[in-house]
């Protein structure tokens, strides 16, 4: 427990970090000289640039463990701040964003990884992964009316250069305070007592390895995540825009800690995990489908309203979908499922402000992401999918 601390610590201090520049980065670009088309391809190239990093994050952490991974992210990713904020053309932002999207790449691989093996419970990884989401929303409840005031107060440059700050501070904390390696059971034990053991023995039978009984999951899991993830930029590229232009910093960042308070609100009621997955999932998506198709459809209604009630399915979809792949990835390929699913909302990522920045003439980048999050519902696969069985009698007693 006291490792989750110091983890779920410092998570909140990076994500502070993170979410306080989403409201900065669109007003930044378009004081350099960007237009709508090169501000999407800026954020669209941070994600596309997390698929090397993710590719490595898989096989490194599951090898290595996570802690100098966690460090290397969080303090790559301050330096890359700090050059930010000497940026003085559109390309030396595109650049510095793509060098920031490969070193944060590993950071999530390697907290969720961390935060997984803590536990041999299935029940008690889904809390863990609750509060990773809690943690998660509480930073984004406060950074982006935090980081709009920083920039009245600071500038862009100063705003830049405390958090790249902050960033670094955070790597050498999390240096001499996360363990190297984490001992525990494994997640899924086919053995798990020694009268397990005899009986085994007895039949003349011996435990099958990790290996040998894991089933690779459909990949249509990993579509969930790419559709999640290109609503989610295609919204962090048109709020700030629909603000005045992308000029009224304090209101994209007070619409996004709403969007972030909605979240925290079903977070925080843990007895949500004692539903499925599946059905969580496909719930919160259609509940997030409705609300952009809300923000394209009725510009009479303020948005705070819509983005309250996303974030508030987002509270319910994000434990949801990391209960899902803990049980498709098993014992020892933690790191490379959940490596897997940040290439998925890596591509997303990418795909979404890109398409947006493109059609954004033609139709509401917000019917863009209503489209996309009715596609992710329609592929959800069936409940009588077979998962592989990270799910075993004597560890889920509850769904996670």
């Amino acid at each position: 427990m006291k490792t989750a601390l110091w983890l779920y610590l410092f998570l909140f201090l990076a994500f502070f970090d993170l979410h306080a520049q989403y409201p900065v980065l669109t007003p930044f670009a378009i004081s350099l000289g960007a237009g709508p088309a090169f501000i999407g391809w800026m954020m669209g190239m941070y994600s596309l640039t997390h698929l090397p990093g993710n590719l490595l994050a898989g096989v490194l952490v599951d090898r290595n463990g996570s802690r100098r991974y966690i460090v290397f992210s969080l303090v790559t990713a301050g330096v890359l701040l700090l050059l930010q904020a000497h940026a003085q053309l559109p390309w030396h932002l595109l650049l510095l964003r793509a060098a920031s999207g490969f070193a944060l790449a590993f950071l999530s691989p390697a907290c969720m990884t961390l935060l997984a093996s803590l536990s041999s419970d299935s029940a008690t990884q889904g809390k863990y992964m609750s509060g990773h989401g809690i943690v998660h929303t509480l930073a984004s409840v406060i950074s982006p009316a935090a980081g709009a005031f920083i920039v009245a107060k600071a500038g862009f440059s100063g705003t830049f250069s405390s958090l790249g700050w902050l960033l670094i501070l955070t790597g050498f904390m999390a240096f001499f305070s996360v363990p190297k390696h984490v001992q525990t059971r494994a997640a899924n034990p086919l053995v798990s007592t020694e009268a397990d053991l005899e009986a085994s023995q007895i039949t003349k039978t011996s435990p099958p390895s990790d290996n040998a009984n894991f089933v690779k999951p459909s990949k249509r899991y990993y579509l969930l995540p790419f559709f999640v993830s290109c609503s989610q930029g295609v919204l962090f590229f048109e709020l700030p825009l629909s603000q005045n232009g992308g000029r009224d910093i304090l209101s994209t960042g007070l619409l996004l800690s709403l969007l972030s308070l909605g979240a925290l609100v079903t977070l925080s009621m843990f007895f949500l995990h004692r539903l499925t997955p599946s059905g969580r999932i496909a719930t919160s998506l259609l509940g997030m489908a409705i609300c952009f198709f809300g923000l394209a459809a009725f510009g009479n209604i303020p948005p705070g309203l819509f983005l309250f009630l996303m974030g508030a399915a987002k509270g319910v979809l994000f434990p949801a979908m990391a209960s899902l792949f803990i049980s498709l990835g098993g014992p020892g390929r933690l790191g490379r499922t959940f490596s897997m699913q940040s290439i998925a909302m890596s591509l997303g990522a990418f795909a979404g402000p890109v398409a947006a920045g493109q059609l954004r003439g033609i139709v509401s980048p917000y019917f863009i992401a209503f489209l996309l999050l009715m596609t992710a519902l329609l592929l959800l696969p069936p409940k009588s999918t077979k998962l592989n069985p990270a799910y075993k009698a004597g560890l889920n007693g509850r769904a996670a």
